[in-house]
């Protein structure tokens, strides 16, 4: 809830801006909805303040939808992976728009999986494959939200329209956007635990494309595919357990997204 307060926040405030410098606003937009991802393998770069410093080489990872939260939980719509969109028409016919985008993506490290470690452990340079497992090693999961916040340029392109030719039934989309990371990430250690607080943690880039179908004139559906780059430089920097600790890795992705939307004219 705080990062749809604050992205409300930053969404209007750009509008004021650009109602200042006399660009004019041809409506807005909002979305919401749920995703699931598939991830590149990863170099994850762990350095700990108790002197280990090492590098798990093309480690495997997974998402965590928890669809079943939709119908289990349905007053808790924020358990699954989420979705939701702000946007402002920059044109008349409502095709361009820029966008405020907010993914609430899952990322777990598969436990159990062989990986190739190198680095200093206990003071020991190593240079072996081990198991990854978080009683006697470690695990590394971005649940609480992998969490990318970015802005969106939005074009579309109508293919099809009602007999009155009035309105779109259907348009093609595509989207190009860039922001940062807000993850809480949950690390375990050597059987020790360590669960972040929400922090700024790098920067991601990507492209998006799919279709709106308009069910009413003003209510669509929306779906798309995306992929792009993620890059977390301190996912741990935020720890309090773990003061002088940090995490990197970087990782692409694709992203399937469904959304449910809604038009406000001006």
């Amino acid at each position: 809830m705080k990062n749809i307060l604050t992205a409300f926040f930053v969404l209007f405030t750009t509008q004021n801006s650009i109602a200042q410098n006399h660009i004019k606003l041809h409506g807005m937009y909002i979305q919401w909805g749920y995703n699931k991802e598939w991830y590149t393998k990863s170099n994850l770069h762990i350095r700990l303040s108790n002197g280990d410093n090492f590098i798990l080489k093309n480690v495997t990872a997974k998402d965590k939808p928890d669809y079943d939260a939709i119908y289990k939980k349905p007053v808790e719509i924020s358990i699954p992976q989420y979705n939701y969109r702000l946007g402002f028409y920059l044109n008349k016919k409502r095709t361009r728009a820029i966008e405020l985008n907010f993914d609430h993506i899952k990322y777990v490290v598969t436990d159990g999986q062989t990986a190739r470690v190198k680095g200093i452990i206990n003071g020991v340079q190593v240079n072996a494959d081990s198991v990854l497992n978080p009683a006697t090693f470690l695990h590394f999961e971005h649940t609480d939200g992998g969490n990318l916040l970015h802005i969106n340029y939005v074009d579309q392109k109508t293919v099809l329209q009602n007999n009155a030719k009035t309105r779109p039934l259907v348009n093609l989309i595509w989207k190009l956007g860039a922001g940062i990371n807000i993850p809480r990430t949950d690390f375990t250690y050597k059987g020790d635990r360590y669960n972040n607080n929400f922090h700024v943690s790098g920067y991601n880039v990507s492209a998006e494309a799919g279709a709106r179908l308009y069910v009413f004139k003003k209510f669509f559906i929306e779906g798309t595919g995306k992929t792009g780059y993620v890059r977390y430089v301190n996912a741990l920097a935020n720890t309090t357990a773990l003061k002088g600790n940090n995490a990197s890795h970087g990782i692409g992705y694709f992203e399937f997204i469904g959304l449910l939307g809604y038009n406000i004219h001006f």
